[in-house]
């Protein structure tokens, strides 16, 4: 086909979907489809979320200060110092230097593989 053809039938779908457009719009009372939040009317007739009664929400008010109430009255436990657990345990000088010793052998061994291979 050639490109010419075809960008001719696609102006004239596009307007046969033009007029299609403008005859839907123009049943359509309000014309133009408006963006943003629909007018009152049409969010009258969507589903309502229930609504609580007052009744039913002076019961919760009355529910919810009566859990808050129960925690208040719980005495609290003071917080404990840290010096009351078990000490911290402190590695000795001589402990510190046999395992950096260690460490340093591991590592000379690796290197001594790696330039080996």
């Amino acid at each position: 086909m050639d490109t010419n053809r075809i960008l001719l039938e696609l102006r004239a779908e596009r307007d046969r979907i033009d007029r299609a457009i403008f005859a839907l719009e123009a049943g359509n009372s309000s014309g133009r489809r408006r963006a943003g939040r629909p007018p009152r009317a049409a969010a009258a007739t969507q589903r309502r979320r229930g609504r609580m009664s007052a009744a039913a929400r002076r019961k919760l008010s009355r529910l919810l200060k009566q859990r808050w109430a129960q925690g208040k009255m719980k005495p609290r436990e003071k917080a404990k110092p840290a010096q009351a657990s078990r000490p911290a345990r402190r590695m000795s000088r001589a402990a510190r230097r046999k395992i950096a010793a260690a460490q340093r052998a591991r590592w000379a061994k690796v290197k001594a593989q790696r330039k080996a291979a």
